[in-house]
């Protein structure tokens, strides 16, 4: 077992990676089909002079930017409430939150915007992209700070509200500073869950809220289009730095 646990290993990551690899290989390859013609970087310079592309990924930018920023703030409090007082019903909601079906949670959210619009008079459009994308950040915010939470001693607060310091204070200059690893790898997973989903934002988006999930989904189903390739290995390389940071902030957490 011991010999090998090694070649399983190896295995399940050419499994997991291998088909990344390819992609990244072939979206430097000149030819638009899988037969290598040559090394090229054209696919690229197409990418970045694509419309439609560097609209949706500002799109998607905007929207993971804002709902990271709320989805952090909420999460952190959220979890420092469960720290000081436990409550099972709400802790077993965030696991409920995660284990949904992403097609139910879009459709839930979809006729809860459209009961409220009903009354406001709104449209669906980035507000309800980004509300949409905070509601399902929150629970990664949630566990990865409370995680943190459950090695802090609560006496460090104790002792600065004994030297006088208010409540806030006592979050702000104690506990804060000692999370601030834990929300900062939290905030990077929420941006990456929030940048990469489509599902949910392909059911709450408007006409003019459409990200780049949404935009590549759609090339996609056109038929092959070597621009993909040259995206999807962005994505990849980006979204990939940002776990590996997480992971390391989370460790030093």
């Amino acid at each position: 077992m011991k010999r090998a646990l090694p070649l399983y290993a190896l295995g399940a990551y050419l499994f997991l990676h291998l088909p990344l690899a390819i992609l990244a290989i072939f979206s430097v390859n000149a030819s638009r089909f899988t037969i290598w013609e040559g090394f090229s970087l054209k696919w690229y310079r197409a990418m970045f002079a694509d419309r439609d592309l560097l609209e949706s990924a500002a799109n998607s930018l905007l929207i993971a930017v804002a709902a990271t920023i709320l989805a952090t703030i909420i999460g952190t409090l959220a979890a420092y409430a469960l720290w000081k007082k436990a409550s099972p019903w709400l802790a077993g909601s965030l696991y409920l939150s995660l284990v949904t079906p992403e097609i139910v949670t879009g459709i839930s959210l979809l006729a809860f915007f459209q009961w409220i619009f009903r009354y406001l008079h709104l449209r669906l459009g980035m507000h309800t992209v980004i509300l949409a994308h905070v509601s399902f950040s929150i629970a990664y915010v949630v566990l990865v700070v409370i995680a943190r939470l459950r090695s802090f001693d609560p006496a460090l607060e104790e002792a600065a509200l004994d030297l006088g310091e208010t409540e806030f204070g006592a979050f702000y200059r104690v506990t804060l500073p000692y999370l601030a690893p834990a929300i900062a790898a939290a905030a990077m997973l929420a941006f990456t869950v929030s940048i990469d989903d489509y599902v949910i934002t392909s059911l709450v988006a408007g006409v003019d809220s459409r990200t780049l999930p949404m935009v590549i989904y759609a090339m996609a189903r056109r038929g092959v289009n070597p621009v993909l390739n040259a995206v999807s290995t962005v994505v990849v390389a980006g979204l990939g730095a940002l776990i590996l940071i997480s992971e390391r902030l989370r460790r030093t957490a």
